[in-house]
């Protein structure tokens, strides 16, 4: 048996290959790992004024906040999971939190909406 490491769509899988002799017929066998379904967005409510981007690709963590919650400058409001280092991703104002565009387990694009606030 041969192990291999494959990417896939951006999913990891580490899967075995075992080298058959000629003329041995292939056995079926059930795969190891499924890839997990990509998570919905987040239900968000109305846009609002100030949007809060992603400043870089990655993978949000965790979300800190909810619709209508009040946040301060400056209070992290979800992790970004970036380069293999968590990054927080803050409120650049005072304000209440309007929509939540993502959800945990989101790839996301630099300079993806993250967030908005009124």
């Amino acid at each position: 048996m041969k192990n291999y490491r494959i990417t896939v769509n951006g999913n990891v899988y580490d899967v075995e290959v075992e080298e058959l002799a000629a003329g041995a017929a292939p056995v079926a066998a059930a795969p190891k790992a499924a890839p997990k379904a990509a998570p919905k967005p987040a239900a968000s409510g109305a846009e609002g004024a100030v949007k809060v981007n992603a400043p870089m690709p990655g993978k949000i963590l965790s979300v800190k906040v909810s619709v209508g919650q009040a946040v301060k400058k400056g209070e992290v409001i979800m992790i970004l999971e970036a380069m293999k280092m968590e990054n927080e991703i803050v409120a650049p104002e005072d304000g209440t939190v309007a929509s939540v565009n993502v959800n945990e387990g989101a790839s996301v694009e630099a300079g993806s909406v993250l967030a908005t606030l009124n």
